[in-house]
Parts: C-alpha cells; structure tokens; sequence
C-alpha cells in the first residue's frame, strides 16, 4: 500500500509515533456471489480491498474510491459489515500505526477486474467456498459479510 501524501505530511512533523487513522475494507460480492480479491504487491498474498481515507472523505466514499483504484472494478457499499480498532502495527522503517477499520459489504456494478494502480499483483473473483489462503483478518470480513446479522462492534473492555 503506497503511503498518501497527507501522511507523509504528517510523518515529516510527527516523526514515527503512534498515528490513529481511518481505515477501511470493502469485501466485494458480484451477481454470482463471488467475492473480489487482490494479490498484494508488498507480501504477494491474496487479501480483500482497503486503504486510508482522505482527509474529508466519508468511509463509504473511501471503499468506492479504493475498489476502483484497485481494481478497476465499480462498487456499491450495501452494509457496514463490522467496526474494530486493530493493534498498532510497526512498520520496518519504524513508523507506528493504528487503524480503525469500516469494513463495507459492496455489490459490483461494473468494470473489468484487473489490477489497476501498482498496488496488486492480480485481481480475481473466488467463489465464497474455494478461497484462496488468506489471513485471519480477511476470512473474518468475508464470514461476516456473508452473515445476515447486524455490523458487528468490538466489545467495549469491562463493559
């Protein structure tokens, strides 16, 4: 995932602590029920699509906007599917973040799955039962997504 200018903006003031950012993950299903999926540049594993919102940007418009950077695919978010605060990761260079994560249903309205802006290898739809090995992360979006249940929310500690 390239890093967007306004972070490096923030990096050059703020050095390598802890930055709290807004994150989202569109797990994509076509009219056949297959589900979207990218092939990472940076580890070469299969994952759903995602990235950082812009600053002003709405979550949905975020998931919208990273389907088709990515992927050249055109989507519709149907659902917020879950909202968690992830662990703080630390980067090789040193950086620490923290994402809070949207993750949306979308529908597929159009386009020619492909990878499209550097950031995947290749793009593909798999059928919900023939997944390719991905991370927990990415199995527990897709399971969720698939669920008729209500967004599910990370419970509040001592709560």
């Amino acid at each position: 995932m390239s890093t967007p200018q306004f972070i490096r903006e923030i990096r050059a003031g703020a050095g390598q602590q802890l930055l709290l950012l807004p994150g989202v993950t569109a797990v994509v299903v076509d009219d056949a029920g297959r589900v979207l999926l990218g092939r990472r540049a940076d580890t070469g594993r299969w994952s759903v699509i995602g990235g950082i919102a812009e600053p002003g940007e709405q979550p949905a418009t975020t998931a919208v906007r990273e389907v088709y950077e990515e992927t050249a695919v055109r989507c519709v978010p149907e659902r917020v599917v879950l909202v968690e605060m992830l662990q703080p990761i630390t980067y090789p260079n040193g950086d620490v973040c923290q994402f809070q994560d949207i993750t949306f249903r979308c529908r597929a309205t159009g386009g020619e799955a492909r990878a499209h802006d550097g950031e995947l290898l290749e793009v593909a739809w798999f059928e919900a039962s023939a997944l390719p090995p991905l991370e927990p992360f990415a199995l527990e979006r897709i399971r969720r997504a698939f669920l008729d249940e209500p967004t599910w929310f990370a419970a509040a500690a001592g709560r």
